[in-house]
């Protein structure tokens, strides 16, 4: 598929127009410059042409160990992949000696470059900045507007002479909400359900997004991961803003791997841009199969550790705990023990949850974190017969019969698997509003232990059978 970069200095409006392209707001945008700091993809189109599109950090003239400068070279890195190049400038602020200079490096490349004029709203006010684009040597500028969406077809005729021949089809996006079910309510007194599998299609990527405070190693692990430093990392915590999804195949399987921006205290979130980083790494872990939380071996299971994880729990994904700079710690026996410890006790609704030990900064035991990952996505896919069920639910009921309700028993009737990602039983009962919740707790435990079932939500939905003779 034929791929556009989109690069300027910052705050010309590449993100507005990747979000444009992409059909959907996928990279944060606010009116303060640097926002977008790392490259970041998405499958889009510009009428009726499908085109790959890079959203790049703004252009700085910096060339060391500064977030500028990172910025910069991840810029490169993703110029790269590209088959042409839509360099932006401001068509308010015309143009600058940035413009100038990147310029002048453009035009020493080899691939092709088009240059357009944002913020074009006014006609009259733009018709300065378009004259001086003239002089940046990159052939005619053409006048656009990001936010309104005008000079679109100037943009498709410019890059005609380079697309690809073949049309290939669009790409699946990142994320999508089709693998939810939270509407069951169709269910009740149906004991005839018939389960719908969910099958696990090795020829769509596994979506694993990688969480966590800020500064604990997020972007670390993924750059370990992808064994490339595909997103930047530093001492500064909050450098990543957006999420940034990476394609990447291990063991013969195509994944999709998301670095998210660390998540604080609500009550510390007060800038609109951390706020908006935050809610894009939700709408990671809501629609991820796999959520690896990376906590700090410094600092093991903080509160915001535990918030997070009880999130993550909530959304019913699979999770697994990546304790990071375990070589930073002297005595490992103490913390393993604390780590047990804290699991137990604030995260006792889940036994057995799955966790790792790494060091992302030195690439130790990211293999046993990705098997580890990607044993408990099976246990997450797990399918239980509901003939066995049933006779399970009989031999559970008979060892401890649930209390009775004015001397009469609650009969367990009926219990059936519903849904996979995470399992998730229906059980029909007499009078479903006099179950206690220890007593659901009861069943869930069992069916974590005699089903083997560790490590990974298990949901229970208890109905009313009607009555026939009502």
């Amino acid at each position: 598929m034929f791929t556009l970069a989109l690069i300027g200095r910052p705050n010309v409006g590449k993100s507005t127009l990747f979000n444009r392209f992409a059909g959907k707001k996928l990279a944060i945008v606010d009116d303060r410059p640097g926002v977008t700091r790392d490259w970041r993809e998405a499958d889009g189109s510009i009428f009726d042409r499908d085109i790959h599109i890079i959203d790049t950090a703004g252009l700085e003239e910096s060339f060391d160990d500064s977030i500028q400068g990172r910025m910069r070279q991840q810029t490169e890195a993703a110029l790269k992949r590209a088959d042409a190049v839509l360099f932006m400038i401001d068509g308010r602020a015309g143009v600058t000696p940035l413009d100038e200079h990147f310029a002048g490096w453009l035009r020493k490349q080899k691939f092709p470059v088009i240059l357009a004029v944002n913020k074009g709203e006014n006609e009259k006010a733009i018709q300065t900045a378009m004259a001086e684009a003239y002089g940046l040597g990159l052939g005619e500028p053409l006048a656009v507007s990001a936010e309104h969406g005008t000079g679109m077809e100037d943009i498709y005729h410019a890059l005609s002479p380079f697309f690809l021949e073949e049309d290939e089809e669009i790409a699946e996006d990142t994320f999508d909400d089709s693998e939810n079910f939270d509407d069951i309510d169709e269910l009740e007194g149906r004991e005839d359900f018939e389960f719908k599998q969910e099958e696990d299609d090795p020829e769509k990527p596994l979506k694993i997004a990688i969480v966590g405070r800020p500064n604990v190693g997020k972007s670390t692990l993924l750059n370990a991961i992808v064994e490339d430093q595909r997103v930047m990392t530093g001492p500064e915590a909050g450098i990543t803003r957006d999420a940034i999804a990476v394609d990447w195949n291990y063991q013969d399987r195509q994944f999709k791997l998301v670095d998210t921006a660390g998540m604080r205290k609500k009550a510390k979130v007060q800038d609109s841009i951390e706020r908006m980083s935050v809610e894009d790494s939700m709408r990671a872990i809501r629609l991820a199969q796999i959520v690896i939380l990376v906590i700090d071996a410094n600092a093991i299971l903080e509160k915001q550790d535990l918030q997070i994880a009880q999130h993550i729990i909530e959304e019913g994904r699979a999770l697994v705990i990546a304790v990071n700079k375990w070589d930073s710690i002297d005595d490992k026996d103490e913390a393993f023990a604390e780590l047990a410890h804290k699991l137990d006790t604030s995260l006792a609704q889940i036994k057995d949850i799955p966790w790792q030990t790494i060091s992302a900064l030195n690439g130790r035991n990211i293999n046993k974190l990705l098997d580890r990952a990607l044993d408990t996505y099976t246990i997450w896919n797990k399918r239980i017969k509901t003939a066995g069920l049933n006779r399970w639910l009989q031999k559970v009921e008979s060892q401890n019969p649930a209390p009775l309700i004015s001397g009469r028993r609650n009969r367990l009737k009926y219990i059936t698997q519903i849904k996979t990602r995470p399992p998730t039983f229906a059980i029909w009962v007499s009078r479903p509003d006099k179950l206690p919740a220890a007593y659901k707790r009861y069943i869930i435990n069992g069916l974590r232990k005699d089903y083997d079932i560790p490590g990974v939500p298990i949901r229970l939905l208890v109905r009313v059978s009607k009555n026939p003779y009502a």
